[in-house]
């Protein structure tokens, strides 16, 4: 048998049906379907449980993560722990799968061996005609580079400890994941034979100025720099010194509607930004409210002025740089803890609230 899990944050819900029905009507019926929501809006999440009833083969898991970074790792690994059966595929929300793809996975699953499968993409007008599977027009079809839907033989992933948890954000995760395995001496095999996986279009509104979402500039950057030297390191185990796999509590994260027991606001001087990171980590028991404010542009003239000049100046940082600094500091050592962050780029103001447990 095999374990199929679903990661969400705030899809349309018309493009959630579509998956789901896509995995109602398969020829074989032979599997177990993981759905975990990761952080969506409570309005996505009302909506969510009403579609989800009408689908009894699932298995819904909802975190109550909403305004944080999106952790995809986070949310296959709870699954992960879950699992009992044999293989396990991560696949997207965003597919229209196969009528016979179970079939298909049955007929490829090999405890030595991981596959992956190719996908095609279907265009934004293409998506909105609603097709069935065979009469969706593919747009264009991923490379071998791409490695998102994957069937992995359970033992071996968990043996690796699964999604390596330091990526937030989008991409390179799954290629870390195939790397490792391959480092252990797993055969990886791109099945392109033929499409059995078609990628609904939908927008990214997480990149600009309209959403207040957490979201790290450089990130994805540093995602693949980090994949180079899991490479030439030739690493397999990933997090080893954090635990993975947790699932949010729900009472910890209750604690976040409280009055905070501290609340700190400060401006982006470099000096300030810095102290505030290694505050951090002396805080226990405690809800903390950070604001970070942009200081005016008269006082960023008068520094300027003053540097000019040769005098003492305060050095003030770029509010996205304060933005990356925050979140880098909470992927590497708070990562597991209930907070929320949001970032609204037209004001210049962060905010992050967490609970130090």
């Amino acid at each position: 048998m095999i374990t199929i899990v679903l990661t969400n944050r705030n899809r349309d819900l018309k493009t959630i049906k579509n998956c789901f029905e896509s995995l109602s009507k398969q020829s074989n019926n032979n599997f177990e379907l993981f759905f975990i929501d990761y952080g969506s809006d409570q309005n996505c999440i009302n909506d969510l449980k009403q579609l989800i009833v009408q689908y009894p083969k699932i298995k819904s898991i909802i975190s109550s993560v909403s305004g944080q970074l999106w952790n995809k790792c986070r949310a296959i690994n709870i699954v992960l722990k879950k699992c009992n059966t044999p293989y396990f595929f991560v696949g997207d929300i965003d597919m229209l799968f196969h009528p016979d793809f179970i079939n298909k996975l049955d007929e490829l699953k090999n405890k030595d061996k991981v596959t992956y499968f190719q996908v095609g993409f279907l265009s934004q007008n293409e998506t909105a005609i609603q097709r069935d599977f065979h009469n969706a027009t593919v747009d264009f079809t991923s490379r071998k580079e791409a490695t998102g839907m994957t069937l992995y033989p359970t033992q071996l992933l968990k043996e690796i400890n699964g999604y390596n948890e330091f990526y937030h954000g989008w991409g390179a995760e799954d290629t870390d994941v195939h790397i490792r395995l391959h480092n252990l001496g797993v055969e990886i095999d791109f099945f392109e034979r033929e499409i059995l996986l078609k990628h609904q279009w939908h927008p990214k509104t997480y990149r600009t100025k309209l959403s207040t979402d957490p979201y790290h500039f450089e990130l994805e950057k540093i995602n693949h720099s980090y994949i180079q030297i899991s490479q030439t390191s030739k690493q397999i185990k990933a997090n080893i010194n954090q635990q993975w796999g947790v699932l949010p509590e729900e009472k910890d994260y209750s604690k976040l509607s409280n009055k905070p027991d501290f609340s700190i606001v400060t401006e982006p001087e470099t000096s300030k930004v810095n102290a505030l990171l290694a505050q951090l980590n002396n805080f226990e028991n405690k809800v903390v409210s950070i604001i970070v404010k942009d200081t005016s542009e008269s006082n960023k003239r008068k520094q300027f002025t003053k540097r000019i000049l040769g005098k003492k100046y305060l050095k003030f940082l770029p509010m996205k740089s304060v933005n990356n600094m925050i979140l880098q500091e909470i992927v590497m050592h708070y990562r597991n803890l209930p907070y929320q962050y949001s970032f609204d780029q037209n004001k210049n103001l962060i905010h992050l609230k967490i609970y130090f447990r």
